[in-house]
């Protein structure tokens, strides 16, 4: 997901985003750690990198 959708996103929307990619993530730690092999490997980063960018856009607008 690209930075410019995040921004245009109100706080309540990014706040369920941050709250699905969590779950998500958590899921493909799960099976990484029973030793499954994911569909996606690539995907777990993607993920990381996505809630950061939430992270940050929801700290820039509290601290605007």
């Amino acid at each position: 997901m690209k930075i410019k959708e995040l921004r245009s996103k109100n706080s309540s929307e990014l706040d369920t985003m941050y709250e699905e990619m969590k779950k998500e993530l958590i899921k493909l730690n799960a099976q990484v750690a029973t030793g499954t092999t994911l569909k996606s490997p690539g995907k777990i980063k993607q993920i990381k990198k996505n809630i950061a960018r939430i992270l940050t856009i929801k700290n820039q607008t509290k601290n605007e």
